[in-house]
Parts: C-alpha cells; sequence; structure tokens
C-alpha cells in the first residue's frame, strides 16, 4: 500500500525548514556585521605605542632672564647712589680744610640747659656763658678742636677720652676743646662725662640738627680751627684715637 503524503503536514515542514535556515543565515549575518564593525573600530583609533612616541616638553632657559634681572639691580643701585651724590655735594664729612666752621650753640649737658642745639644764635659775649658751646665765641680769640661723637659708639667716645688728655697738655694756652655727642639726651652725655672724669665742655644735639649741618656720618670726627673759625685739619678714623697724634696735629695748629 502506497502511503500519501499529507500536504498540510509538508507545507508546515517546508516553512519550519525556512525559518530555521532564516535565523542561521540571519546569525552569520549578524556576526560578519560585528567583526566588520570591530575592524572598522579597531582602524579608527590612532596607534598608540607602536612607531610613535608621546611628545617631550623643552626646558625653559632661564639664566638670560636672570642675567637682565641681576643687570637692572646693579643699574638702579648706580642710579641710586649718583643722585644721593649729586644731591648731598662733594665733602658732606664734617668741615673740609680751608672752610669756616659752622656756627652753634648746643647745650653743655652737665649745664641747666635743656633742649634742642640753636643754629641761628646771637654770637656776642655772655651769651649762655659756660652753659653752651658756641662755635662763634669758642673761636673769636683762640684755635679751636671741635670732637663728633656718638655715645653708643666705644671708638668714638674713646675719641673724647683722648680729647680730654691732649686738651690738659695744652691747659690756658691758645686752644680750647670742646665736643658734641650727636643725638643724644642730656642724661646720657651726663652720665658719659662723669663717669670718664672729662673736663673739657660736652654738649648734646639732642634732635641731629648739629650733626647734620657737619655731616657727621663717621666718628671719629675731629674739626681743628684756626683763631677766627676756618678749620686747618679735619681729623676722621680711630688713627686719632693716639694722644702723641693728636698732640702733634694741635701743635701744627698754633705753630
Amino acid at each position: 500500500m502506497r502511503h500519501r503524503l499529507d500536504p498540510d503536514l509538508a507545507a508546515s515542514a517546508a516553512r519550519a525548514d525556512r525559518v530555521e535556515a532564516g535565523a542561521k543565515g540571519g546569525g552569520a549575518a549578524s556576526a560578519a556585521d560585528g567583526d566588520r564593525g570591530s575592524a572598522a573600530a579597531t582602524a579608527s583609533r590612532p596607534e598608540v605605542g607602536r612607531g610613535r612616541r608621546a611628545p617631550v616638553r623643552q626646558a625653559i632657559d632661564t639664566r638670560p632672564y636672570r642675567w637682565a634681572i641681576g643687570a637692572f639691580g646693579l643699574g638702579l643701585a648706580v642710579v641710586i647712589s649718583v643722585v644721593l651724590f649729586l644731591s648731598r655735594g662733594v665733602g658732606t664729612v664734617g668741615v673740609p680744610p680751608g672752610h669756616r666752621l659752622h656756627n652753634f650753640a648746643a647745650p653743655v649737658a652737665t649745664s641747666s640747659l635743656n633742649g634742642n642745639a640753636n643754629l641761628s644764635k646771637p654770637c656776642r659775649l655772655g651769651y649762655l656763658g659756660s652753659r653752651a658751646v658756641n662755635t662763634c665765641l669758642l673761636t673769636r680769640r683762640r684755635a679751636l678742636v671741635l670732637a663728633f661723637f656718638v655715645t653708643g659708639s666705644s671708638s668714638c667716645v674713646r675719641q673724647v677720652d683722648t680729647l680730654e688728655k691732649v686738651s690738659r697738655q695744652f691747659a690756658g694756652g691758645a686752644v680750647g676743646f670742646a665736643a658734641v655727642a650727636v643725638r643724644a639726651s642730656r642724661s646720657q652725655t651726663a652720665r658719659l662725662v662723669r663717669s670718664h672724669h672729662w673736663t673739657v665742655p660736652v654738649a648734646y644735639d639732642l634732635d641731629g640738627a648739629v650733626g647734620d649741618l657737619y655731616g657727621v656720618e663717621i666718628c671719629p670726627l675731629l674739626e681743628l680751627a684756626y683763631r677766627g673759625g676756618v678749620v686747618r685739619y679735619r681729623l676722621i678714623g680711630n688713627r686719632w684715637l693716639q694722644p702723641s697724634a693728636l698732640a702733634a696735629k694741635v701743635r701744627a695748629l698754633t705753630g
């Protein structure tokens, strides 16, 4: 007996075969598409580390800039020095030889006077008397050795010790001796006078006006002036701490 194929079953089987075949074909296509996408993505990415090096930053050489800054600073210092030199003039330390002493009257530290020095005082006998160091009066009749010092410097204080010793060699003679403590108070100057047993008149320049008038920047500083007030010697430095050296200059002043 021959078997007949059922047309409905055959049609169903054919449809199932087509669906299965389509599913397999779609998966392969998807896989192929994925492979192509991966390859494209790979091709679109730049290759790093194979045949290429990361860029290297170049260090900046700052030496020319440092040199320029140093040159500018040096030039600025020179300009400032020149301006100060021109504004203050030559020979601002003390009064140079051949020039007349600047007149002032400053209170003696051990006197009853208290206050600043007078730079425009009258030059007449009896004005303040022995209570002030008055250059106009001190140089009217004899030569003068005038020392400027600061109380905080040991070598400057020693200069007044030397002045005291030399003054005893010319006591009652043709030379007068005096000292001025620049920017010092009455009390601190008086203490030095008493502790060192100075007998020469020592004035104090409370506000520094006398020091500015004489351009006192260095001490010891001594001015040796003829009678009348014209300077013969301007002595600066520790060399004149030796009594013999200073005494020789004083003798030359009166010789």
